[in-house]
């Protein structure tokens, strides 16, 4: 199948498709006409991919990945590694989005909000103790 039907089949713009291929992270064949040829096997890889990169991780894990997901000698414990390492980095972000939001939080409960020019929020963004 061309490129535009492999895009229509994995919801990804044939834009990333081929970017994936510039990376070399799939490598559909060509046919004799130069034109990419995908098979069933490399649209579901693209669904592996697309579906890897909505849970948030990387290129290069995507491509760990990939290669784990079609070894058949693979272990399953190093998938899970890199699986619980990406999910710690999740838990880091969601902590330091939860320290935001607090501070956020904090600095628009202080704020009046009135016609005068004194404004915690900006005094907080200017590092100003006043």
């Amino acid at each position: 199948m061309n490129i535009s039907d492999a895009a229509k089949r994995t919801g990804l713009p044939a834009k990333t498709i081929r970017y994936y291929e510039q990376i070399d992270l799939i490598s559909p064949t060509r046919g004799e006409n130069g034109y990419r040829d995908f098979s069933f096997e490399d649209v579901q890889l693209l669904h592996f991919v697309r579906r890897a990169r909505d849970l948030g991780f990387s290129v290069e894990d995507c491509r760990t990945l990939l290669g784990l997901y079609t070894d058949a000698n693979r272990a399953s414990a190093e998938v899970k590694s890199i699986a619980q390492n990406h999910l710690s980095e999740i838990d880091a972000k969601i902590e330091q989005l939860n320290a935001m939001r607090e501070t956020l939080s904090h600095l628009v409960h202080c704020c009046d909000g009135d016609s005068r020019p004194t404004c915690p929020i900006l005094q907080n963004l200017a590092g100003d103790s006043r």
